[in-house]
């Protein structure tokens, strides 16, 4: 909203309203300003929640200070959505395909776990919403970014072409035409381009096109999904999703940058993305409103986010990922969720099948999701197949060890677009 305002300043010569066109200085506002307005309010939203009783009740884990969280107020996940729109609102350019994107799929996912926490809290069913309506809501958000991507005129790119000399690439160059595209970046690869029409390639040309076209929505619709969800999963600690998202987003915020500046682009040989500047004042305002939200919600925590939070945050990840074309990439960001996830498949999956071989469930891990497992004594009764840890970790250093692998991971998911 701030832009056209300060670029008509700008236009009347109105000193130091120039700065406004910068995207850098726009995204240090973003930050702090969602910094602040998390900090701000969320002590009076915390203090209505706790009045109106819209208290969690947590699962009976049987583990040390889950009793204490009793009653701690949720839906928090409104704290981490005010402190990021309004400073988007404010200092993006609201007319960018990238942002209006970013904007619907927050709003949208936010009312979807509001919904799913207010069936929870006020309707005391501790399920929620239904899971096939929050698949079909997860769907349609894939569905609306896929088909935005394809459609729109203002999505494209300008391909990396290499010049080689004696075996080496000698020099990056752009095409002169901005093109719509199905190619995405893959790493470890010297050309580091997927095209997700090549996998129709028992298809004529000029079938093959569309038919990529339509697995790039489906792949989005399935990347938002499970990144969602994945998030969703993950939230069981204090401050364990709210602080693996504020890296995950640093990260993406600097693959943003580089793929929108075409010098940085040239030199990393990835592909030159005109527009997706924008989404870096996004990424600098989820960063600063998932690290405000942190002084809430660090242990021991004052407020939780709820799936109000959790659902919004994996979600817009995988949107943010998909329009810079690193979505393959989350596999490195989202290496927590992913492990996270596949910790409840696995477990579920193993139960099943021992029971109907032998009629007894049996587990893998003492139990899940994943972080749950620590937090549980070795041999304490429970059949697990994994015992180790012997001795249950205290809370806090779960989740630091979890931020710590994040921090790895993101930068190693840096790192590829080098490693070729």
């Amino acid at each position: 909203m701030l832009v056209p305002l300060f670029e008509h300043w700008n236009e009347l010569n109105v000193m130091g309203t120039g700065v406004f066109q910068y995207v850098t200085f726009r995204a240090a506002m973003a930050f702090i300003f969602a910094l602040l307005i998390a900090t701000l309010i969320g002590k009076s939203l915390i203090k209505m929640m706790q009045k109106k009783q819209l208290g969690d009740v947590p699962r009976d884990l049987d583990v040390e200070g889950q009793l204490q969280k009793k009653g701690t107020p949720s839906m928090g996940g409104v704290i981490i959505f005010l402190s990021l729109i309004v400073p988007v609102l404010l200092f993006a350019k609201l007319n960018n395909v990238y942002v209006i994107l970013m904007l619907i799929t927050t709003v949208w996912l936010t009312l979807l776990g509001f919904m799913d926490d207010y069936v929870k809290i006020f309707r005391h069913n501790k399920e929620g919403l239904p899971g096939k309506y929050k698949i079909i809501a997860q769907v349609g958000v894939g569905i609306i970014v896929g088909v935005t991507l394809y459609v729109s005129p203002h999505v494209v790119i300008r391909e990396n072409i290499e010049t080689y000399r004696g075996g080496q690439v000698e020099q990056v160059q752009y095409g002169q035409e901005e093109v719509k595209s199905t190619k995405t970046t893959i790493p470890f690869v010297k050309n580091n381009n997927f095209d997700y029409s090549d996998i129709a390639f028992f298809m004529d040309k000029e079938h093959r096109q569309g038919a990529g076209w339509v697995i790039f929505i489906l792949a989005t619709i399935f990347i938002v999904t499970a990144v969602s969800n994945g998030s969703n999963l993950t939230d069981g600690l204090d401050g364990l999703t709210a602080g693996i998202s504020a890296i995950i987003g640093v990260g993406l915020g600097i693959l943003a940058y580089l793929s929108s500046n075409v010098n940085f682009a040239s030199y990393l040989n990835i592909m030159y993305i005109p527009g997706v500047e924008e989404l870096v004042v996004y990424a600098s305002a989820f960063v600063g409103a998932t690290m405000g939200f942190l002084w809430y919600n660090s242990f021991p925590a004052q407020v939780f986010m709820g799936d109000t939070g959790s659902l919004m945050l994996g979600g817009v990840i995988a949107v943010f990922a998909i329009i810079i074309r690193k979505e393959i990439l989350l596999v490195l960001f989202c290496g927590v969720y992913l492990i996270e996830s596949l910790s409840v498949m696995m477990q579920v999956g193993y139960f099943k099948y021992t029971k109907r071989r032998t009629g007894v469930g049996k587990r893998i891990f003492k139990m899940t999701p994943l972080h749950h497992h620590f937090q549980k004594a070795g041999n304490a009764g429970i059949d697990a197949l994994i015992q180790k840890p012997l001795k249950a970790i205290p809370e806090s250093k779960i989740v630091f060890r979890f931020w710590l692998i994040s921090m790895i991971l993101a930068v190693l998911a840096i790192i590829t677009l080098k490693l070729r």
